[in-house]
Formats: structure tokens, C-alpha cells, sequence
């Protein structure tokens, strides 16, 4: 990884851009999105700046000159000079989904975006916010972090009653749903023979295992690259306990 995502709350807040034109109004209309303030170079309570000057002589200076107090500078179509990059966003708020090239094609990251956006239907947004409305109503009824992360990955999975890829009609409704189902689940043990170091060749039910694995066994070499596909905060363990644990224990076996 290159560099690190991160979703920086603007709300309220000053962020400096410099320059006019195109590039500089579409920083600005982002910004004002994001709820953030628009000030000019000299303003001494900015969290972020923007520089939007096509001069790239000009541009390394303003950008030095704002880098020197502290501030971390994108530097509008010249990824080299900047701290920060901008991805292709698609809004589905409270979802937002950003996607980089680290500089290398914006092209790229535009194709994506398009491809992407066509699969987010417009009912993410609200079922994100019925979730968060949720919240309490669910930690009543499903008490345990273990009962609550169970509970939503059904639900969210392909094909389940909250398919973030399927469009809700009443998004509030079906999570009410999901609430009063249950979150008990029984010991489960998924083996998966890795033939090939490509993450890339693991099966959709093979990734939606490992993502929602509780307990993770790897026996012999398997690459990091396809560790890495498990849910990062399943317990690692060297065997396949007896009993089996709660949940789901996925097994990974090198067989390349």
C-alpha cells in the first residue's frame, strides 16, 4: 500500500485553496460538500490546502509555503508535489467510496468509478443510516460484540436480507427484520485447499469465508497476500481446536 485511505470531517472547519480556474472550482465544490469553510493562504486556522495553479514553478512554491506551516497540500493534477491525493468518489452518504491510483492514471480511476457506481444502487445510503439508527435496538436484543457482528454479516452477505449490492425498498423496515432474527451461531469448520499463490483465484464463497471467519488455521506455506483475504481480527490459531469454538473456523491448507 502506497499511501493511507483516510475520511477527514470537514464540517465546519478551514481549508485553504489557491488558484482559479476548473480545477480549483471542482476542489471547492468538494470541499463546501464536505461541509469545510474555503479561506485564502493566509488564513491560520486551515486544516488542509489546495493548490490549483497550472505553472508548476508557481505551484511548488505555494505548496511549499503552506507545507512549511505545518499543513498538508494536494496540489491539483500534479500527484509529485502533494501530501494528498484525491480519489474518484461516489456518494452514496453516509457511504462514500474513494478510489486511488496514487497518481499513476486518474483515467484509470475514473473507469472505476464508473463501473463501481453502476453496482452501488441508491438505497446504500439509507440503509446505511437505518443501521446506524439501529444501533440500540440492537445491542438490546444481541447483547455481545460476537452476537452483533454475526448477526449483521448474514444479513449483509450476497443474496441476504441486506445485500448492500440489492436495492431496499424500505430500508428501514428490513433492518427492524433483521433485529428480531437470531444471532446464535453454532460451531462451523470451512477447510480451503490453496493451489496457487493468487489471491485472485479464490472463489467468491471462498473470500466471503474468510471475511467472516471468527478462528483462522493456516497449515503449510500459504503466502501472505491470501492470509491477509481473513478477517483481520479472527484469532489465529496453530490447530483446529477440539471442541470447535463458536462461529466459523476456516482452515487454509497449502496444496500448491
Amino acid at each position: 500500500m502506497q499511501q493511507l485511505p483516510i475520511f477527514v470531517n470537514l464540517a465546519g472547519r478551514q481549508v485553504i485553496l489557491v488558484g482559479d480556474g476548473e480545477p480549483a472550482e471542482a476542489k471547492a465544490r468538494l470541499v463546501r460538500a464536505a461541509g469545510g469553510e474555503l479561506v485564502g493562504e493566509h488564513a491560520a486556522e486551515a486544516v488542509l490546502a489546495f493548490v490549483a495553479i497550472e505553472d508548476d514553478a508557481e505551484a511548488l512554491a505555494a505548496a511549499t509555503r503552506l507545507r512549511a506551516r505545518g499543513l498538508l497540500v494536494n496540489v491539483v493534477d500534479k500527484p509529485a508535489m502533494s501530501d494528498f491525493l484525491m480519489g474518484a468518489i461516489i456518494d452514496r452518504s453516509p457511504v462514500i467510496v474513494a478510489i486511488s491510483t496514487a497518481g499513476a492514471s486518474a483515467s484509470l480511476a475514473r473507469a472505476l468509478r464508473t463501473r463501481f457506481e453502476a453496482l452501488l444502487p441508491a438505497s446504500l445510503g439509507p440503509l446505511a443510516r437505518a443501521i446506524l439508527a439501529a444501533r440500540d435496538a440492537v445491542a438490546a436484543r444481541h447483547p455481545t460484540p460476537n452476537d452483533r457482528r454475526r448477526l449483521w454479516e448474514r444479513a449483509l452477505a450476497q443474496a441476504g436480507p441486506l445485500d448492500p449490492f440489492a436495492a431496499l425498498p424500505d430500508a428501514d423496515a428490513a433492518v427492524s427484520r433483521v433485529i428480531e432474527g437470531s444471532s446464535t451461531s453454532t460451531p462451523q469448520l470451512r477447510e480451503i485447499a490453496i493451489t496457487s499463490d493468487d489471491p485472485g483465484d479464490l472463489t467468491l464463497n471462498q473470500l466471503n469465508a474468510l471475511a467472516r471467519c471468527d478462528a483462522l488455521v493456516v497449515v503449510g506455506a500459504v503466502v501472505p497476500a491470501i492470509i491477509d483475504r481473513a478477517r483481520r481480527d479472527a484469532a489465529r490459531l496453530d490447530a483446529v481446536p477440539d471442541p470447535l469454538p463458536a462461529g466459523l473456523t476456516v482452515v487454509l491448507r497449502d496444496e500448491a
